[in-house]
């Protein structure tokens, strides 16, 4: 095959204003491999895109796609020829909505023998994010009670189950058609819609919770971070409620990050944290890069054993990127969408 597909995203578009293009398959350059995509998927990160609202997304018109897993075609020189044909995952915040894809062979992850690519797709950004807010920002230990809002979603629904693994005890907002199933993953759920949940966390945990994990924004942040017992932890990672408004774009990330920094700065034993599972990237890559292949291998050990289970909401091909992306925006699914080639 001399050729690739990908998915362009031209401007401020509706989902079906994305286009599909066909080009020459690059060769790798030196320290590269080209990657055959078995699997990417459809996070908040590209909805925000389409609409111009994330917060530091390329000029348009560029490709999406947050991260992926698939096979090593080819390697460049300096390069172990022995990654060939082994399968990989790489979080790469555009470019993985494509049949092939360029990669630095420094910035891919081995994924086990025996874990499919759908599987261990549901399992890289939106793991990395869950595993590094539980146990690098929040810190969380056995015995503890944290508040996850949106636990069905993407990264919810994998955090959730990490921090059972971990020992901890776990309220998790979703609508009422997901309350079973977090029921049956030890979660006590709340109904976002219906119920008011700072009053019903305070019924379950009275001295206030130990963390908080907030993808939500604006005045959902202030309200998480009055829910905190002393020494307890906000970790702010999204702003989907000013996921449809105009202006800014950087500017609901600018206002968490201002609150942020007032709070760290008060002397009432809790934290905040903005989290970017890209900081540190420009400044320390190869520190980061460790961090990402030892923390991504943690989740996927976790997946494999049966730990953590996938949550793959629907599984369609990159010629209906169209119907994923609107299937993701609709808020009536579990876990994540995947795109195949």
């Amino acid at each position: 095959m001399n050729t690739l597909t990908e998915v362009v995203l031209p401007g401020k578009v509706e989902p079906e204003g994305l286009e599909l293009r066909e080009r020459p398959l690059p060769a790798p350059g030196p320290g590269q491999v080209v990657v055959a995509m078995e699997a990417t998927g459809v996070s908040f990160a590209e909805q925000q895109m389409r609409r111009g609202k994330y917060y530091d997304q390329p000029p348009f018109p560029f490709v999406p796609g947050y991260d992926l897993v698939g096979t090593v075609l080819t390697t460049g020189d300096g390069v172990d020829r022995g990654l060939a044909g082994r399968r990989i995952a790489a979080l790469t915040k555009v470019g993985s909505w494509a049949s092939h894809v360029v990669l630095d062979a420094a910035d891919v992850v081995p994924v086990p023998d025996g874990l499919g690519a759908e599987e261990a797709e549901t399992a890289v950004v939106n793991g990395i994010t869950a595993w590094q807010m539980l146990h690098r920002k929040a810190r969380v230990r056995a015995g503890q009670t944290i508040l996850v809002h949106g636990a069905n979603g993407g990264v919810g629904s994998l955090l959730v189950q990490l921090a059972a693994q971990a020992g901890v005890r776990v309220i998790g907002t979703a609508s009422k058609r997901h309350h079973e199933a977090l029921r049956r993953l030890g979660v006590t759920p709340i109904d976002y819609r219906t119920e008011d949940i700072s009053a019903r966390v305070r019924e379950l945990a009275p001295e206030g919770v130990d963390a908080v994990f907030d993808h939500v924004g604006g005045a959902s942040v202030l309200a998480s971070w009055k829910l905190l017992a002393r020494g307890g932890t906000l970790v702010s990672y999204g702003s989907a409620a000013t996921r449809d408004d105009e202006g800014s774009k950087q500017l609901p990330v600018l206002k968490i990050l201002a609150r942020v920094m007032v709070w760290n700065s008060l002397p009432n034993g809790r934290n905040a944290y903005f989290f970017n599972v890209w900081a540190g990237r420009s400044f320390a890559k190869n520190r980061f890069r460790a961090r990402l292949r030892e923390d991504l291998t943690q989740v996927f050990a976790a997946l494999k054993d049966g730990t953590i289970t996938a949550q793959v909401a629907a599984r369609l091909p990159l010629s209906q990127v169209a119907e994923a992306l609107r299937l993701a925006e609709s808020g009536t699914v579990a876990g994540k969408v995947v795109l195949t080639p």
